[in-house]
């Protein structure tokens, strides 16, 4: 009887080439590069002028023992036995580095073996045509071979890969054996852990998004990493990405995932990705061969990291670091690499959502079935307005313009008249529009092309902040041309200059960020959004991009009321009451703190309001014990504001909404007491905000609501949470300002408290 034939292991052509094909340095210096848009559109470009008799973006296959080896071809003319291999560039080709084109001769020769097996050719033409987005012109590099010489490359590009390919296939296997047989790593479930983790094995299995609201302390963590890691063998999922906006929850998602191999998902590869600038291991050198040690023949000692470093995919974050030292490579990137062979990813939003977002392209190169478990989701809407969003300030004009080479400080020049033009357009301190003003992209194209044309013929010189503003023009450009009315708008901040003249801040500012997070989302499996703080659940639908049938579940809170005393105040937090407020607020506090003493914390709409009730209750109660959150504190003086709050420790601090303290914290026990919050968290209200709302009111009919009321209630909440972690706890909350009483406040505030005004 014939033994039974190995799994299928599929491989895209570009990771079997980037993996089998790729050598030299890591060289990271500033090429021109265009941008994926342009890349696209370049794409675009070639495929127009070519005949009818060609055809564009060709999916290709072939198989070689187990393997089966697929992608899609730029061009494919079979009149001509003929396949091309688009790249585009600026600048002289000749400036392409040979181990670059190697890599893409390897890759068009792949396609052209794929083409010869579908069609059964004798021999195939195979070009690499770079294609230069500035001056629209084509430079090909055609070279004929036999099949038999293509089927050569081939397999030995697949051999060099067959022995990876089956050692992933032993570790799926192990993997998915070993979570089919995982159980839940605790005595049994919190109130409401079970029922999340239920709905979250549910949207694993059907594909259907789910918006999950979870009261803090629920143990969100572990109930959203559990089900659906259960879920994958069955579901044939292929990665897990847990993505948060802060550190504390990337370290929570790490260590839940240090218990599940510790309970039996010993195979799980678990991997953390860290900013560049946190990763280096050796700070103040360039990214490439001729500064950096680690980027010298980086991809020559890649394969032997790669393989090592397969043992170091653990929630120990010193683990990856410790191999990329051992074979002298640059860690950061290592790291990058292990993305490729990770089973479950824990790093920040913008790994996902952003608009070079690597395991977004990951997902789209190799048709990954992948899971995103977004925590504290109440934080992506205005995280992923920032990523879409660009500014253009002229004091970094000048900047650029006075360390700029000759040849950049005209373009400079440039692009300061066109904000200067737009300063003396108007005396409005604010102004919208629906797009931005063509004098002002033309000066920004004509910087970038200068930019690029000096980085061609003195790399060296581009630097600094004519480096920075390239990036910052560039980024610009492609988001105002991109600009759509309904998501997005261009905005002037006019404000008094040199010598008395008005000068400009441009801004292309993102509002409604779902145009840009729908075909992240659609291109997953699908994704858990979790958070304390998420309803109403139209505002995440709305702003996010995610379909109507999105599964909505607001779980049982673990905890009963009677754990949290809630008390509305009747004072007023207004900008025109708040100095009125400090003497009550003040013996508010102290009443408390004499009436239980302990560890308490009070959050305030800004420093200002913090330092001015500090003053007025260090002046009234001097002997309470008072802490002070600071302006602009590093990460040591925020580690040592948290560690002051021990056990049966004895103090008031005082912190800033929305800040550092005020949610990712885990303060159980009598290391927190209760908490004070002097603000409803509204946004303050200028003409940015005034703007935004307009927007949102002409599109949803929630202006309001979705600008101020919404967010500034989600930072309520988060600060209110910090007080009840644990079944165990007990506390109290003071919610300080009369408008906490009023019905539409009152919907957004957690169901389990019992509210007493005062």
């Amino acid at each position: 009887m014939d033994a039974p034939a190995a799994p299928a292991y599929t491989v895209p052509v570009r990771t079997l080439c980037a993996f089998a094909a790729k050598t030299g340095d890591l060289d990271l210096r500033f090429t021109p590069a265009p941008s994926a848009a342009e890349g696209i559109a370049g794409h675009r470009i070639v495929a127009t002028r070519r005949g009818a008799a060609q055809q564009a973006e060709v999916t290709l296959e072939a198989a070689w023992r187990h393997l089966r080896v697929r992608g899609r071809a730029d061009g494919v003319d079979l009149s001509r036995a003929l396949v091309e291999e688009v790249k585009t560039h600026r600048g002289p080709v000749e400036r392409v580095p040979e181990h670059h084109r190697a890599l893409h001769r390897a890759q068009a020769r792949i396609y052209g073996w794929l083409l010869a097996a579908a069609h059964a050719l004798p021999r195939v033409t195979v070009r690499v045509l770079y294609f230069d987005v500035d001056r629209q012109t084509e430079t090909a590099f055609d070279e004929t071979l036999d099949a038999a010489e293509l089927q050569a490359h081939f397999e030995t590009l697949c051999g060099r890969f067959a022995a990876w390919a089956d050692a992933e296939l032993v570790h799926r296997a192990a993997r998915d054996t070993a979570l089919a047989a995982l159980a839940w790593p605790h005595p049994g479930y919190r109130a409401g852990q079970r029922e999340l983790a239920t709905a979250v094995y549910n949207a694993a299995r059907s594909g259907r998004p789910l918006l999950a609201q979870a009261p803090t302390g629920i143990g969100k963590t572990m109930a959203t990493l559990f089900p659906v890691l259960k879920a994958m063998p069955g579901q044939r999922l292929d990665r897990v990405f847990f993505v948060s906006a802060k550190t504390p929850g990337r370290r929570l998602a790490l260590d839940a995932l240090a218990t599940l191999q510790a309970g039996g998902a010993r195979p799980l590869r678990v991997l953390q990705l860290v900013a560049r600038d946190k990763a280096c291991a050796e700070p103040g050198r360039a990214c490439h061969g001729d500064d950096c040690r680690l980027a010298r023949g980086f991809y020559d000692r890649l394969p032997a990291a790669r393989e090592a470093a397969l043992a170091a995919l653990v929630p120990d974050g010193a683990a990856l670091p410790a191999v990329a030292a051992a074979h002298a490579v640059c860690p950061y990137y290592l790291a990058q690499e292990m993305a490729r062979w990770a089973d479950v990813v824990v790093g920040d939003y913008n790994y996902v959502f952003d608009s070079g977002a690597l395991l977004h392209a990951l997902v789209q190169e190799n048709g990954w079935r992948a899971v995103a478990l977004v925590d504290e989701a109440h934080n992506l809407v205005p995280r992923a307005r920032e990523m879409y969003s660009a500014t253009l300030d002229v004091a970094a004009v000048r900047a650029a313009k006075r360390s700029a080479p000759a040849a950049l400080k005209r373009p400079a020049e440039r692009i300061a008249r066109a904000l200067a033009a737009l300063a003396k357009a108007g005396d409005a301190p604010f102004e919208v529009a629906d797009a931005a003003p063509d004098k002002l992209l033309d000066a920004l194209r004509g910087y970038v092309s200068a930019a690029a044309e000096l980085a061609v013929q003195a790399p060296a010189a581009l630097a600094g902040d004519a480096l920075q503003l390239h990036f910052d023009a560039l980024r610009f450009a492609e988001l105002a041309e991109a600009l759509d009315a309904a998501s997005s708008q261009f905005d002037l901040t006019r404000r008094p200059g040199l010598r008395g003249k008005p000068e400009a801040v441009a801004c292309v500012r993102n509002i409604v960020p779902a145009p840009f997070l729908k075909p992240r989302l659609q291109a997953l499996h699908t994704a858990v959004l979790f958070s304390a703080t998420l309803a109403p659940a139209p505002y995440q639908r709305d702003l996010l991009g995610l379909p109507e049938g999105t599964a909505w579940l607001d779980c049982d809170s673990p905890f009963d009321a009677a754990q949290l005393q809630v008390n509305i105040s009747r004072l007023s937090t207004r900008w025109a009451d708040r100095q009125a407020s400090l003497a009550p607020l003040a013996a508010l506090i102290a009443g408390q703190y004499r009436e239980r003493p302990g560890n308490y914390l009070a959050f305030f709409s800004s420093f200002d309001y913090l330092e001015r009730a500090a003053a007025v209750l260090q002046a009234a109660a001097p002997e309470l014990p008072l802490r002070c959150q600071q302006r602009r504190m590093g990460e040591a003086e925020r580690q040592d504001f948290i560690a002051s709050f021990t056990e049966d420790g004895r103090q008031i601090a005082f912190a800033v909404l929305g800040g550092a303290f005020g949610e990712g914290i885990d303060l159980p026990g009598t290391r927190l007491v209760g908490a004070f919050v002097a603000t409803l968290g509204l946004p303050p209200v200028d003409a940015v905000q005034e703007a935004m709302k307009t927007r949102l009111d002409a599109r949803f009919g929630t202006g309001w609501d979705y600008t101020y009321l919404v967010p500034g209630l989600q930072k309520v909440v988060q600060a209110a949470g910090r007080v009840i972690r644990t079944p165990e706890d007990r506390g109290v909350l003071h919610l300080v300002d009369d408008r906490f009483g009023r019905a539409e406040v009152r919907a957004l505030l957690p169901g389990w408290w019992r509210v007493q005004r005062r």
